[in-house]
C-alpha cells in the first residue's frame, strides 16, 4: 500500500492536500480539493503514473468546498464518493451549502472554489461510524469525528489517519491551529474526536491542510491546547459584551500574536492566512458561545 500526496497548489504550494491510496492496482483518493484546482489534482494524478478515471473510490472528510467542491467530477467519471451520513444530502443537492458559502466568500466564489454540480445519489456512499472500505488488500476504516463539522469523518489506514480539518492546521511543520469557521463548530464534540484520534494510535496524521506529521502526541496536545485556548479567549470577549465585529478584528491579532510568539516567520505566517484564514475563526466560536454556552 502507497500513499501518495498530492499538492494542489491552492494560490500557494502546500495549502490543500489530496492523497491518493495505492492498494494492489486498485485506487482512491483522500479529499478532492475545490473545482478551482481541479487540473492541478489530476496533473498530479498523471504526474504520479495514474489515470484518474481508475480511481473508483473519493473519500471527503466533510462537505466544505476545499474538501469536497471538486467530487462531482469523479462521480461523473463513475466513482462512488463516500461522505459522512449527514453530510450526502448536501453532494447530491449544494444548493444549500453554496447558499451559505456564498454569504461568507461573496463575489469571490468562482475565484476560491469555481463550479460545484449534484452527485448523483446512486455514486453517493454514506459512511457510518467504524465501517470499513476495501480497496485492493487495504481497509479503510471509518471515524466519526465530528466537531469542526457536524458532516466529518476521518479515516484510519494502517496506521495512519487522515483528519481533515478536525486535526488542525499544520504548514511547514510550523504551528498547529485548529481551523473555527462557522457554523458547525462544537467544542466539546472536537475534543471528544481528538481523544477519538488519540485512541487509535495512529504513527501518522495527516491534515489537509497539509501533509504528513509523526509527532502525533505532541500534534494533538498543541491543537487540544490551543482550541481550548481560542475559545476561552472569544468567551472572555463575549462576557466583556464586546460586539461580534470587534471581536473578531481583536481575534486576528490574537491570532498574529500567537504565532509570533511560537517562532513563526512572517513568510510562514502569510501561508497559514491562506489555508486557514483569521478572519473566519471567531464567528465560528462566536455562534458556539451563543449556542451552546451562554444560554447555560
Amino acid at each position: 500500500m502507497n500513499i501518495h500526496t498530492i499538492d494542489l497548489k491552492f494560490f500557494t504550494p502546500q495549502t490543500i492536500a489530496a492523497y491518493l491510496v495505492e492498494s494492489d492496482s486498485e485506487l482512491a483518493l483522500i479529499e478532492s480539493g475545490p473545482d478551482s484546482v481541479f487540473n492541478n489534482l489530476l496533473s498530479g494524478i498523471h504526474d504520479l503514473g495514474f489515470d484518474p478515471r481508475n480511481i473508483r473510490k473519493v473519500l471527503v472528510t466533510h462537505v466544505h468546498l476545499d474538501h469536497a467542491g471538486a467530487a462531482w467530477h469523479f462521480g461523473e467519471m463513475g466513482a462512488t464518493v463516500f461522505v459522512h451520513q449527514n453530510g450526502a444530502r448536501h453532494l447530491a443537492d449544494p444548493a444549500k451549502l453554496l447558499a451559505s458559502a456564498g454569504k461568507i466568500y461573496m463575489n469571490r466564489m468562482d475565484e476560491l472554489w469555481g463550479t460545484m454540480k449534484a452527485i448523483p445519489e446512486a455514486r453517493l456512499h454514506p459512511t457510518q461510524d467504524g465501517e470499513e472500505i476495501e480497496v485492493g488488500n487495504t481497509k479503510i476504516r471509518v471515524l466519526d469525528t465530528q466537531g469542526h463539522a457536524s458532516h466529518h469523518n476521518s479515516y484510519l489506514i494502517e496506521g495512519s489517519i487522515f483528519t481533515g480539518d478536525v486535526g488542525g492546521v499544520r504548514i511547514k511543520g510550523g504551528p498547529v491551529l485548529p481551523p473555527t469557521p462557522a457554523p458547525d463548530i462544537n467544542v466539546e464534540v472536537w475534543l471528544e474526536s481528538i481523544e477519538k484520534i488519540r485512541k487509535a494510535r495512529p504513527a501518522a496524521i495527516y491534515p489537509t491542510h497539509f501533509g504528513r506529521s509523526t509527532d502525533v502526541e505532541r500534534y494533538l496536545g498543541e491543537l487540544q491546547d490551543r482550541l481550548l485556548r481560542w475559545t476561552d479567549w472569544i468567551g472572555e470577549k463575549l462576557r466583556e459584551n464586546k460586539g461580534d465585529s470587534a471581536i473578531s478584528s481583536e481575534f486576528e491579532s490574537y491570532i498574529l500574536a500567537d504565532l509570533k510568539q511560537s517562532g513563526t516567520n512572517p513568510d510562514l505566517i502569510e501561508e497559514y492566512k491562506n489555508a486557514d484564514p483569521f478572519w473566519m475563526n471567531a464567528p465560528g466560536l462566536i455562534r458556539y458561545w451563543n449556542k451552546y454556552r451562554l444560554q447555560q
